[in-house]
């Protein structure tokens, strides 16, 4: 798949090395030397440009992203919702039970195979990164880079905390109107998947909650929860800690069966776009699933 990217050259970057105005948009220096392997894959006015030459007033610099999909990804047709697409990003509403990359458990009934159809359908090829991941059972909004360009600028903006994620959940019992849980989470031991509060290893966590509305038949609280960290179950864990956890959830309140999954759904991203630079804002609203069990509790 190509993305061809042109950049019209004014005052501010006059004398710029064609490898510094790149370093300034946000290109790697891995994706500049991947660039360098390719004939004609940055040019100036048409002509072929090393990234090395110097940059004039009103030069046309166009860069030419190329790569091959071989990740061997399975094509299947399942159901998912795009919410936007352009040449750049998606950004998917995930359903329930879809993990997002192929295991050995799932190998055909995940985000990437069928987003390996869906391209396929088109006729087109994308190497399969998924920017913002959810758990098998969580629901909502998830971002995918169409190329290498956009992942690396979105996986920037992860790691300075610049994806903001809004999450809705439905735990159990009267939880307070609003408030932070901080506290350090780690793999529990001699286990892969469950995570853990620990004081002493733990890598810091912090969570803020609001209330959204409360069932006093079921006991059970909606909230909104923003993730300041990012860690693994990080809300999972946070909310059982305050002994609240989410209902439905096998693996941190087993003995709750609401739900057949976790009450967790990725309600609203914001963030800017790696490319265009401009304000992102997207909502998804609750799945069935979650909407029938608060019944006439809503955002």
């Amino acid at each position: 798949m190509l993305r061809v990217l042109k950049y019209n050259i004014d005052f501010s970057h006059i004398n710029y090395t064609v490898e510094k105005f790149l370093l300034e948009l946000g290109y790697t220096r891995k994706i500049i030397t991947h660039l360098k392997k390719y004939e004609k894959s940055i040019t100036i006015n048409g002509k072929w440009a090393y990234v090395k030459n110097k940059l004039q007033l009103n030069d046309i610099l166009t860069v030419t992203l190329s790569e091959t999909n071989d990740n061997n990804i399975i094509p299947n047709k399942l159901l998912f919702d795009i919410i936007y697409e352009d040449e750049d990003i998606l950004v998917i509403n995930k359903p329930a039970f879809m993990p997002i990359h192929p295991s050995l458990k799932n190998y055909d009934n995940t985000l990437a195979n069928a987003l390996t159809y869906y391209f396929n359908s088109k006729n087109e090829s994308i190497v399969f990164r998924c920017i913002t991941r959810l758990d098998r059972d969580t629901t909502g909004l998830c971002i995918i880079a169409k190329n290498r360009l956009a992942a690396s600028i979105l996986n920037a903006q992860t790691k300075k905390h610049e994806i903001q994620k809004i999450y809705v959940a439905i735990c159990e019992g009267e939880i307070d109107n609003s408030g932070e849980i901080e506290a350090p989470i780690a793999r529990e031991k001699e286990s892969i998947i469950t995570r853990c509060i620990d004081f002493e290893k733990g890598d810091y966590s912090k969570t803020l909650y609001k209330r959204l509305r409360y069932n006093k038949k079921a006991d059970i609280s909606l909230v909104q929860l923003k993730l300041l960290t990012g860690r693994t179950h990080q809300i999972r864990v946070h909310m059982k800690y305050i002994n609240h956890p989410l209902i439905g959830d096998f693996l941190y309140n087993p003995h709750n069966t609401l739900m057949n999954r976790q009450a967790l759904h990725s309600y609203k991203l914001s963030f800017v776009h790696p490319i265009t630079r401009e304000k992102m804002d997207f909502v998804a609203p609750l799945p069935t699933d979650m909407q029938k069990i608060i019944s006439e509790i809503t955002i």
